[in-house]
């Protein structure tokens, strides 16, 4: 089976989720083709970035007007590009640009998206895949009945293999063309996450503190854990509708999912909402004073005491073991 992955970049640094969806496409097109798909200011210089880790061959597309993220710009690269190799599947990751991008590139193809998931396979000559639902209370198997499958990975679930140095495929560059008056929507301004900081969906170990941290200021708290841990900082809604986080911080239904590797609650009781973001975390510590939050039900490790207390304590133990 033919595969293409979209392979999301960001001033010449691939997104970890978007190696993971090259790795994965790897292995959904074995006996088939893999190509991959480079968007953006200097994609012909980067791309080789990606070569070991398995694409048959790499298409970049460098265009003045796609420098910056659009939606239309960059659906229509991606379809041009899709028309022209006709896979069988297409895969992005589903980072806030995949989210974005598969749905428009999905109604411009007249295909379904099977958005979020964390398994894939073939279902005859069907992509197939395997998503949570109801706030990842449940799984369910569906399958794309239009071709090309279109489906978005989500971050940290399929596994990154290690590149292989050797494995030198063709890179080169697909011949597109857009004009501005393509493009209705365009970048104005860009603001970054805070420098050194850790992106929430991709942090190997995740510190997210809740209504029991009682304030902004007492989030320097987590902030001292995750340095000694080289944590990503989350928040939980309540937190973050106190005005003591920013939403990109939030994690849960209405927020962002995380799966790493290591997930410390801290002060969160566990509302089904922000459940839904982190229950498929491999392993999940959570620290309360109340013994009955229904955190603890899904953690596979319980800390019933004051935070204030604990946290620090746990702090200078990490520091003292390093």
């Amino acid at each position: 089976m033919k595969v293409l992955v979209f392979a999301e970049q960001r001033e010449g640094e691939f997104r970890k989720a978007a190696i993971e969806a090259c790795c994965e496409g790897r292995r959904l097109s074995t006996g088939g083709d893999l190509t991959v798909v480079v968007i953006g200011k200097g994609a012909y210089g980067v791309a080789r970035n990606l070569c070991g880790f398995g694409p048959d061959k790499i298409l970049s597309i460098d265009h003045p007007l796609l420098e910056q993220y659009s939606t239309e710009g960059y659906a229509m690269a991606l379809d041009a590009v899709i028309r022209s190799e006709k896979p069988d599947a297409v895969l992005m990751a589903g980072t806030s640009m995949g989210r974005d991008l598969a749905p428009r590139l999905g109604a411009r193809l007249g295909v379904p998206v099977l958005a979020d998931v964390v398994q894939l396979s073939w279902q005859d000559t069907k992509l197939s895949a395997v998503r949570p639902i109801y706030s990842g209370k449940l799984f369910t198997k569906i399958a794309s009945l239009g071709r090309p499958g279109i489906a978005t990975t989500r971050p940290k679930a399929f596994p990154a293999a290690v590149p292989d140095p050797t494995h030198q495929p063709p890179v080169s560059v697909f011949p597109f063309e857009i004009s501005a008056g393509d493009i209705h929507a365009r970048v104005s301004q860009t603001q970054s996450e805070a420098e050194g900081a850790i992106e929430l969906t991709e942090a190997d170990i995740v510190v997210s503190g809740g209504r029991g941290l009682k304030s902004n200021e007492n989030f320097v708290l987590l902030e001292q854990l995750a340095r000694t841990l080289g944590a990503a900082v989350g928040a939980s809604r309540a937190a973050v509708d106190a005005g003591w986080r920013g939403h990109g911080d939030q994690v849960g239904q209405t927020g962002k999912v995380v799966s790493p590797t290591l997930y410390i609650a801290c002060g969160i009781s566990g509302a089904i909402q922000h459940l839904a973001g982190m229950t498929s975390s491999k392993v999940i510590v959570a620290i309360n004073k109340d013994p009955e939050a229904p955190i603890f039900k899904i953690a596979d490790y319980g800390i019933v005491g004051d935070v204030f207390e604990v946290v620090p304590a746990l702090t200078e133990a990490l520091k003292a073991m390093k």
